[in-house]
């Protein structure tokens, strides 16, 4: 738990007189139901949604139940909470203020607790987590991520896998500091340790490598502890999800990285290059994106040096895999990814800009990029109107970015562009929105 100053019989009378007036609320006698450290925070001005406003009688009868003397008790308030908490953000955001998470770190933490409790416990906490962002703060700010990882070193694998569920839903959120992962050095190689223990380890640890993967430093820490030779079996596992963040991780790690694509060109998996396991990964009767992540993966290679231009990886698979990506029949986000992807590819290299050039009528394919949003009263769903207003400058600067690697150093491919009568409208628009905004 976190320490905190004990606060005194005046500052807490204080406290529930302000919090009575300003709130309309009945703050009850019984501290154990508001924990002395969330007391602690709202009193000095805590952040995020430590408003009192939306507390009930039923999240403060939860909260209590979690201080009572009997195990089987407590037990069964934690799995009532769980049950209580599904789906229901209010609920979350209410137990959050009244004191639920550092009790439920405590009771994890306690070696006196059940494996039952402690798992029940991590589920929970992995539930709040998924609320609002402002959840994920105070969850960091109560210092769940050292008990968590301090959770992993116990045998117990429904235990462990509780934890790295929510370590998971954790560590995706943006609004987690990623360098929390790398702050003790025995963290990465303990997860590189749990990646043979279930299918379930290895999907939860091999998504939180792939979102906490930033920077080069990063990127060296993990290839430093093995990362490639534990996590490439792991790509043709029997399952999907485990298969595609292996593949995520391999994407993050390459990124401008000389290092890794080098070593990663070398790799056998199962008997066969890895390069060759990308290019499979890349069939048209794959999932999208697993054929898009793949197509990165063999890109980064590429433009670390660790395969050549004119490898048929790269000019028969790879480039045509990013085109297909940049179709109208693609989701916007896989457009925008795809065309960008492909601008990075052929940036250096002219022969791959002009086979590009000519591939799939992609020049036309990018027209269609600057038809976004849709035309406000040809659209009865307003989701999809927030979805194409959302996307649409992204599209226009993905189609802009592929615009100029295509025509950087080919000449015929600039007047390919910039003359084609068809085309020359949605551009100068383009340009005049981007004037005015």
């Amino acid at each position: 738990m976190l320490p905190y100053k004990p606060l005194t019989n005046n500052a807490l009378r204080c406290f529930k007189n302000r919090l009575s007036k300003k709130l309309k609320i009945r703050v009850s006698n019984n501290l154990n139901i508001i924990s002395k450290i969330t007391i602690a925070r709202l009193y000095t001005g805590g952040t995020g949604t430590e408003s009192m406003c939306g507390v009930t009688a039923t999240s403060r009868h939860y909260v209590d139940r979690l201080f009572d003397p009997d195990p089987q008790k407590v037990l069964q308030g934690v799995i009532d909470m769980k049950n209580a908490v599904i789906g229901n953000n209010k609920q979350k955001a209410n137990l959050i203020v009244l004191g639920a998470v550092p009790r439920l770190l405590y009771l994890l933490q306690q070696g006196s607790s059940s494996s039952e409790l402690r798992a029940e416990c991590a589920v929970v906490l992995g539930s709040l987590a998924m609320g609002t962002e402002n959840n994920i703060k105070s969850l960091v700010d109560c210092h769940i991520i050292p008990a968590l990882l301090q959770g992993l070193l116990c045998p117990d694998l429904i235990f462990i896998e509780a934890c790295l569920r929510c370590l998971r839903t954790v560590f995706i959120s943006p609004v987690t500091p990623v360098q929390l992962l790398y702050t003790d050095p025995t963290v990465i190689p303990h997860l590189m340790s749990l990646l043979s223990r279930s299918q379930r380890t290895q999907e939860y640890i091999t998504q939180i490598f792939s979102h906490c993967c930033k920077t080069p430093e990063h990127q060296t820490v993990l290839f430093n502890h093995g990362a490639i030779q534990n996590i490439a079996p792991l790509l043709i596992s029997p399952s999907y999800k485990v298969r595609m963040q292996a593949l995520k991780c391999f994407s993050v790690l390459a990124y401008e990285n000389t290092q890794v694509s080098m070593t990663l060109v070398n790799v056998l998996v199962d008997e066969e290059l890895l390069s060759q396991v990308f290019v499979r990964m890349m069939q048209r009767d794959q999932p999208i994106d697993m054929q898009l992540t793949a197509a990165k993966c063999l890109t980064y290679m590429c433009r670390a040096g660790a395969i050549r231009t004119d490898d048929s990886c790269i000019v028969l698979k790879t480039l045509p895999c990013l085109v297909r990506m940049c179709s109208k029949e693609r989701l916007l986000e896989e457009r925008v990814e795809g065309a960008e992807t492909l601008a990075y590819l052929m940036e250096p290299d002219v022969e791959l800009q002009r086979i590009a050039s000519v591939t799939d009528h992609l020049v036309a394919m990018l027209a269609d990029y600057f038809k976004y949003p849709s035309s406000v009263s040809a659209i009865t769903d307003i989701k999809r109107l927030d979805h194409d207003l959302k996307h649409a400058h992204e599209l226009r600067q993905a189609a802009f970015k592929l615009y100029a690697s295509l025509g950087s150093n080919d000449e015929d491919i600039r007047k390919k562009v910039a003359f084609t009568q068809q085309y020359t409208h949605p551009y100068l628009a383009a340009f005049r929105n981007v004037s005015s905004s």
